[in-house]
C-alpha cells in the first residue's frame, strides 16, 4: 500500500526570517506504522507536520506520500491522503455547528450528499459525539473540541493520520478516551507530542528531533527510557518511569 507511505528525503525548511527549522531530515513511515515526533521547544516537530500535508513546502530537498511528491500542483491528492489535526481545536473548527463542521472536507472533496451525511455519522459515532451533532462548537469542552476536530479529518478517510500534541488540554479522562480512539486507527500514524507516556502506549517507533535534525530513530522504548538521549534531547523522561524509579 504505496499510498500509505510517507518520506522525507534531505528535507531542510528556513521561514522567512532567516530561522533555519529542519536541516537535511530523512526519514522512512511505511503502512500501518504508529511514528511519534519528540523534541523540546524549537526542535522542529510542528514545521515536519506541516510540510507532510503541505501547509508549507520545503526550501530543499523532497517529501512523497506514496510515489507522489508534495508539491503545489499535487496538493489536492496530497490533502486527501494525509489527514492533520492541528494542537488547537479551534483552528480547524469554525462552522456553525459540530456537523456541518465535520461535513466540511467531505463536502470539499466533491462527495454525494448521502455519502457526506454517512461519513459525517461515522465519524462521529467513532469519537463518541454524535449527540454533538447540532450544537455549536464553541460550547464544547476542550476534550469534545479535540474529538469533533479529530472527527472531521476521519470522514475524509486519510491514509495517514498526522496529530501535533494531541493530548494537549485533555483532562485524565479525555486523555484516555483519545489514546483509545487512536489505538483504532490501524492506518500510519504520525504523532508529535510531549506526552511521552501517550507516546509509549501509541507509538513503536520514536524519531527524535533537536535543533531541527534527527538525533535518533528507533523503538520509542529504548530511545525513551536512555536518560542521556533524553538529556540531550532537552527532554525529560517519561512520567510512568519517573514515578516507578526505573534507572536505565
Amino acid at each position: 500500500m504505496s499510498h500509505h507511505i510517507i518520506e522525507f528525503k534531505d528535507v531542510s525548511f528556513v521561514y522567512p526570517d532567516g530561522t533555519e527549522a529542519l536541516k537535511d531530515v530523512s526519514f522512512r513511515v511505511v503502512h500501518g506504522e504508529a511514528v511519534a515526533i519528540v523534541g523540546p521547544n524549537g526542535a522542529g516537530k510542528t514545521t515536519l507536520l506541516m510540510l507532510m500535508n503541505g501547509l508549507i513546502l520545503p526550501t530543499s530537498g523532497e517529501v512523497l506520500v506514496g510515489e507522489v511528491p508534495v508539491t503545489k500542483k499535487t496538493l489536492p491528492e496530497i490533502r486527501r491522503k494525509v489527514g492533520v489535526v492541528m494542537q488547537n481545536p479551534d483552528d480547524q473548527l469554525f462552522m456553525p455547528t459540530v456537523g456541518e463542521d465535520v461535513a466540511f472536507g467531505p463536502i470539499n472533496m466533491g462527495l454525494p450528499e448521502e455519502m457526506v451525511i454517512e461519513r459525517v455519522d461515522e465519524a462521529l459515532k467513532k469519537v463518541g459525539c454524535l449527540h454533538l451533532k447540532d450544537r455549536p462548537p464553541h460550547r464544547l469542552s476542550g476534550g469534545q473540541k479535540k474529538a469533533v476536530a479529530i472527527a472531521g479529518v476521519l470522514a475524509m478517510k486519510p491514509d495517514i493520520l498526522v496529530m501535533d500534541e494531541p493530548s494537549a488540554g485533555l483532562d485524565p479522562r479525555a486523555r484516555k478516551a483519545l489514546i483509545n480512539l487512536l489505538k483504532t486507527f490501524h492506518h500510519s500514524k504520525i504523532i508529535a507530542s510531549h506526552d511521552l507516556d501517550l507516546v509509549l502506549e501509541l507509538c513503536p517507533r520514536c524519531i527524535v528531533l533537536n535543533s531541527g535534525q534527527v538525533l535518533a530513530d528507533g523503538k520509542a522504548r529504548d530511545l525513551l527510557l536512555d536518560e542521556k538521549l533524553i538529556d540531550r534531547a532537552g527532554l525529560e523522561l517519561p512520567l510512568c518511569v519517573q514515578n516507578s524509579g526505573t534507572q536505565t
